[in-house]
C-alpha cells in the first residue's frame, strides 16, 4: 500500500475551476459514508470484478475518479500502475496515495491511443449532461485508449426494484428524520436529479451504445447497480 499524506501532485490537461462539485451534494456524501467506508465498497466490488487475479503490474485509469478512494482501493489490492481522472480539481486535491492524477476531460482524454490494460468508472457515467451523445463521446475516448485486449469496468446506478424501493423509502420524511444515512442519499438524488433520471431512464439507448464500442464478458443488474465489464470491438 502506498498512501501518503503528502499533496497530491496532478497534472493539468486542462484549466482548473471549471467543475466543482456541487457543495450541498459534497456535504451530503460526507454524511453518506466515510472515506474508509467508500474505499472498502470500492474494494468489494473489485473483488467481485476478479481483480485479486489480475496482474498486479497492470496500467489501469480510473476515469470520473473524484477524490481517489476508488484509487486507494486499486493500491491496497497492490496494484503499482495507477491513474485517476477527473475535471473536478477540487476533487482530486483531496488524494492521498501514490497514483497520478489528471485534471482532464473524459470526453476528450489526453492519452495516447491503447495505453491501458484496464479503464474503469465507478459512478461517472450517470453525471453526463447528454445521453446518449455525451456517453458514446466518452466510451468512444475509453475504447481509444484501451489496448485491444484491454477491459472496461463500470459500476453505475441502474433503476431495478430494489433502487426504487431505496429512493421510496429514503424520501419519506420521517425517514429522512430518523435514518441519517437515507437522509444523506435522499440529498444526493435532489442535487444530481437531472443527470440522474435521464440516465436511470434510458436503459436501452445507453446499453446500445455499450454494444456499439465494446463486446460485454458481464452485464449485471441487481440490487440498483449495473455492473459491467466490455472488451473493445475492433
Amino acid at each position: 500500500m502506498n498512501e501518503s499524506n503528502q499533496t497530491p501532485k496532478i497534472i493539468q490537461h486542462v484549466a482548473s475551476g471549471q467543475m466543482c462539485c456541487d457543495p450541498d451534494w459534497e456535504a451530503a456524501y460526507k454524511r453518506f459514508e466515510t472515506p474508509e467506508e467508500e474505499i472498502a465498497k470500492f474494494i468489494g466490488r473489485l473483488k467481485r470484478f476478479g481483480f485479486e487475479s489480475l496482474p498486479k503490474d497492470a496500467r489501469i485509469n480510473e476515469i470520473f475518479c473524484g477524490r481517489g478512494g476508488g484509487l486507494v482501493a486499486l493500491e491496497r489490492l497492490g496494484f503499482t500502475d495507477v491513474e485517476g481522472t477527473d475535471l473536478s480539481d477540487t476533487l482530486l486535491a483531496e488524494y492521498r496515495g501514490a497514483a497520478t492524477l489528471h485534471l482532464a476531460d473524459c470526453l476528450c482524454m489526453p492519452f495516447d491511443d491503447d495505453s491501458y490494460d484496464i479503464v474503469i468508472v465507478q459512478g461517472g457515467l450517470h453525471h453526463l449532461p447528454k445521453i446518449p451523445d455525451d456517453l458514446d463521446r466518452c466510451l468512444a475516448e475509453v475504447k481509444r485508449i484501451l489496448k485491444p485486449d484491454g477491459t472496461f469496468y463500470v459500476i453505475e446506478p441502474w433503476r431495478t426494484p430494489f433502487l426504487n424501493f431505496v429512493h421510496f423509502v429514503t424520501d419519506q420524511p420521517i425517514m429522512r428524520k430518523l435514518y441519517a444515512k437515507g437522509d444523506a442519499l435522499a440529498a444526493m438524488t435532489e442535487c444530481e436529479r437531472v443527470t440522474y433520471e435521464n440516465w436511470l431512464t434510458h436503459p436501452k439507448e445507453i446499453m446500445a451504445v455499450f454494444d456499439s464500442h465494446f463486446k460485454a464478458q458481464k452485464a449485471n443488474s441487481s440490487w440498483g447497480k449495473l455492473a459491467y465489464a466490455g472488451t473493445p470491438i475492433s
